[in-house]
Parts: C-alpha cells; sequence; structure tokens
C-alpha cells in the first residue's frame, strides 16, 4: 500500500467515526418545508446515490443551470444597486425577495458543484473525499485543471486550502488513477467554475444589503445577535415568516458544516455549530459555556423573530430585554462559587467527667499500673518461635519473662511503687518461719558443710560450744527491739524507795 492509500484511509476512517448529520434525530425542519429551503448552505444534501442526477454526459453547465442568466436575477440584483442609500419602507418586497433568491443561489451552487465533481471525477476522483466543501472544491479545480502538479508551493492554493489539505491532496495526487481532460471539457469545467464563483458573490452582495436594512426589518433580532448574524440566518431561513416558524432547535443549526475530512485534524470545524454559535454575543464566554449559551441565544432569537414577523416592538425594547436576560444569565454562569466559611466544631456533648486528684490518687495509679514482670510477658523476641505457657491454653506465652540472653546488659530494675505489698501479720508469719532454733542449718544459711561446733580450747580440750550463739543473741536483741514488726514495749517504771 503506498503512503497515499494509508493517508486515505486514514481520513475515511476519522470521517466515519466523527462524521455527523446537520439535524439530530427528532429536530427535522417543519412538516411544511418552509424552514429546510435555507439548509444547504452552500453544501451538498446527504442525498442517495441512486436519487442523485448524473451531470457527467451534460453539455454544458448552462443548461442545467439557468438562474444566472435568469430575468429575475438580474431584476433583483439591479435594484439592489439602485435602491442603496434610500429609504428602507419603500424596500419591503425588495428585501423578501432578495431573501429568497438567496435560497435559490444556494440550490444552483449545489447543481454546479455537483456538475464539477462528475466533470472532474475522470482526471482527480479522489479530490472529493480530500475537499467536501462545494466552493472551495470549485476553487481547487479552477487552479489545478489537467496539471495536478500545481498541488506544490501555490499560493493560490494555500488561501484556499489549509496545508495539511494541500500536502494530502499533493500526494494523492502523484498516484491517482485519473486521466487527463480535453479541451472541451476542460472548457465546460471552467465556465462552471466562474458561474458558481459569480454566483457566490452575487450571495454575498444581497447579504450586505440586507444587512444594511436589519435595523427596520428584524430591530429585536439585530439587537441580540448583531446585523451581520441576524441577515445570514434570515436569508438562510428564506425570510422572517420562515425564521419565525422555526423552532430554536432548528434555528441553532442554520449555516452548521459537515465535519471535514481534509488534514489530520477534525477539530476545525465543530458539529452541530452554526452561525448562532459564532456570533460575538457567544464567542465572548469561554469555550467551555459557549454550547449552553448558543441554546440560549437561539431560544431568544426565536421569540424575537416572532415579534419583529408581526412588526410590534420597532424600537427593539423586546430585543433589549432580551439581551439583557441573555447577559444577565451569563453573568450568572461566570461567577465563581461562594467561599466557604470554616465554621467551628460543636460543643461535645458528653458531661464533664469526674476528675480526682492528689497523692492518694496518684499512688493508686502507680499501683495498678503495669508492672515490670507484666511488661516482660507482653514483650516478644524478634524472629523467634515462642513456645505455649500452658497446654490447655495454646497461643499463650510468657514474652521475655524468665528468658537468658534477651540482649540487656542490666536486669529490670523493680519499680517500688508497682511491687506487691505484704501485710504486717503475713510478715510476722514469714518472719517467725524463718527463724531457726537449735542452730542453723547449712542450707537454710549457705554456710560450709565443713564447720563444725567442737572446738579445741586451752583450757578444757575439746568442747562443744554453738558457734552463732553470739548471732543468734543479737538477732533476738533487733528482733524485739528493731525489727518491722517491733511494738512498743511497755516499760514498767521501779518504785521509788
Amino acid at each position: 500500500m503506498s503512503l497515499a492509500d494509508e493517508l486515505l484511509a486514514d481520513l475515511e476512517e476519522a470521517g466515519d467515526e466523527g462524521e455527523d448529520g446537520l439535524y439530530p434525530e427528532g429536530e427535522e425542519g417543519d412538516s411544511d418545508g418552509e424552514a429546510s429551503q435555507g439548509r444547504t448552505d452552500g453544501r451538498l444534501e446527504d442525498i442517495p446515490e441512486e436519487m442523485e442526477v448524473d451531470y457527467s454526459k451534460a453539455d454544458s453547465v448552462t443548461s442545467i443551470a439557468k438562474l444566472r442568466n435568469s430575468k429575475q436575477f438580474s431584476d433583483i440584483i439591479d435594484k439592489i444597486s439602485e435602491y442603496i442609500g434610500k429609504q428602507p419602507h419603500l424596500q419591503d418586497k425588495l428585501i423578501v425577495a432578495a431573501n429568497n433568491l438567496t435560497v435559490e443561489i444556494d440550490n444552483e451552487l449545489n447543481i454546479i458543484h455537483k456538475f464539477t465533481r462528475d466533470k472532474y471525477s475522470k482526471r482527480f476522483p479522489e479530490l472529493e473525499s480530500l475537499v467536501p466543501d462545494s466552493l472551495d472544491y470549485i476553487r481547487t479545480v479552477k487552479e489545478l485543471g489537467n496539471n495536478l502538479e500545481k498541488c506544490k508551493n501555490n499560493e493560490t492554493l494555500q488561501q484556499i486550502l489549509t496545508n495539511a489539505t494541500i500536502m494530502v491532496v499533493s500526494v494523492t495526487a502523484s498516484t491517482t488513477q485519473g486521466s487527463l481532460l480535453n479541451e472541451d471539457e476542460l472548457k465546460q469545467l471552467e465556465e462552471a467554475c466562474d458561474m458558481a464563483l459569480e454566483l457566490n458573490q452575487s450571495k454575498h452582495r444581497i447579504y450586505e444589503y440586507v444587512e444594511s436594512r436589519m435595523s427596520f426589518i428584524a430591530p429585536n433580532l439585530s439587537i441580540i445577535v448583531g446585523a451581520s448574524t441576524a441577515a445570514k440566518i434570515m436569508g438562510i431561513a428564506g425570510g422572517l415568516t420562515n425564521l419565525s416558524k422555526m423552532p430554536a432547535c432548528n434555528l441553532m443549526l442554520l449555516g452548521a458544516q459537515r465535519k471535514t475530512l481534509s488534514g489530520f485534524s477534525s477539530t476545525s470545524l465543530l458539529p452541530h455549530t452554526g452561525f448562532i454559535y459564532h456570533c460575538d454575543v457567544v464567542q465572548s464566554l469561554p469555550p467551555d459555556l459557549r454550547r449552553k449559551a448558543a441554546r440560549l441565544v437561539a431560544a431568544k432569537c426565536t421569540l424575537a423573530a416572532r415579534v419583529d414577523s408581526f412588526h410590534e416592538s420597532s424600537d427593539g425594547k423586546v430585543g433589549y430585554d432580551l439581551k439583557e436576560e441573555i447577559e444577565r444569565k451569563f453573568d450568572k454562569w461566570q461567577e465563581p462559587p461562594p467561599v466557604k466559611q470554616v465554621k467551628p466544631l460543636p460543643a461535645p456533648l458528653d458531661g464533664q467527667r469526674k476528675k480526682r486528684g492528689g497523692r492518694r490518687y496518684r499512688k493508686m495509679k502507680e499501683r495498678l499500673g503495669l508492672t515490670e514482670i507484666r511488661k516482660h510477658a507482653n514483650r516478644m523476641t524478634f524472629a523467634e518461635i515462642e513456645d505455649d505457657a500452658y497446654q490447655e491454653d495454646l497461643g499463650f506465652s510468657l514474652g521475655q519473662l524468665g528468658k537468658s540472653g534477651s540482649g540487656r546488659v542490666r536486669q529490670a530494675q523493680v519499680n517500688e511503687a508497682t511491687k506487691a505489698r505484704i501485710s504486717k501479720s503475713l510478715q510476722r508469719t514469714l518472719q517467725k518461719q524463718s527463724m531457726t532454733y537449735g542452730g542453723k542449718s547449712t542450707v537454710r544459711d549457705r554456710s560450709s558443710g565443713t564447720s563444725s561446733s567442737v572446738a579445741f580450747t586451752p583450757l578444757q580440750g575439746l568442747e562443744i560450744v554453738n558457734p552463732q550463739a553470739a548471732e543468734k543473741k543479737v538477732a533476738e536483741a533487733n528482733q524485739k527491739y528493731f525489727s518491722n514488726m517491733a511494738e512498743f514495749l511497755k516499760v514498767k517504771k521501779e518504785a521509788k524507795m
């Protein structure tokens, strides 16, 4: 596949995906066909191929397009040239006739475009899909003719088409399968192109004339969208009466064009956007609000056109009121959102807790806090499988309690505040149990096992003595007077002699 074929295939795919009709479903024109007279807007209607007329065998363009040489066309153009600068109230009939003539000119341009397309498809059949606009197609055909090499570095063609379209056309022209045209066919094409350009120039001349009279014809409509846009939509609709019968959804689409397939980007033409979308009132808004604004302006234009069709409010009061309402809504749309106020948090619903302080309360908290034993039991060793403390309670372990090699240099210090307390009576009982009578046990006292109670004295030789007798006596004295369980002794006073 050549480069030209690949480009054509890409453009056709983009066109199939994004091509929309002029009117969405359910937005057809009026049933009487009055509003549909001006929907052409210089482009070829989407007519099925079997219903299209084949103009390739026509001898001349004048045999199928007879408007330019008609008496009606020449009379209206001459009267427009004559009445420019005169009082507008003498030209009511001329204005209506001029609006009807613009519709006929559009239909005639479609016929000429079809004739040119059928004739030139022999030389360059791919040009029709690359340049969908009728007037651009006619201007391109007139510029190229038989010599397709003119696509490259042609300043006239750059004023007609975009650079991307010119590049695609030049690549396609180098690989086209078309054949050369003879002299008669070239002459017919040139005549058709000249006639189409002349009719288009006459249509713009009529628009300028109607635009200069819009303050008298439709003052309220001109106030809203301007005289230029009002003249365009009224000319396409076929007069003010037809425009007043249109719904707002169809009026918004007047002047819409098919999405172009030329170039690499299809964002230049927006679907379902006509003259109202491109007027100054709508274009003054940000892009994200323009579609919404176009719908609003189209609705107000419909109301203004109905007022103007009955020749009421000639001073434009209704138009000023509608425009003021439009501007007020535009300002409302563009207002920044209100600033959020930082509200303080509401007062909590919980009642005030009873707080207790002081030394007794602090001591109680210390006594009920975590002990060092519980802290060691809760502490786990990293990356070590712990043993269960009980077989009945699986998963319960003692943590680092009683483990050696925990990595700590110092042992845990016992906190006196959390240490278990013993009553005084229990302390006396335990102390009495620990007291020894009749000598100390080597096990309990941890004394040497070789110690003996037999002592050698120089007086009596062998003598059995108690080595801890002196210690026991001292211990009994301390126990009686200085121990933790010692009580006050009642000293008896001796009677004085």
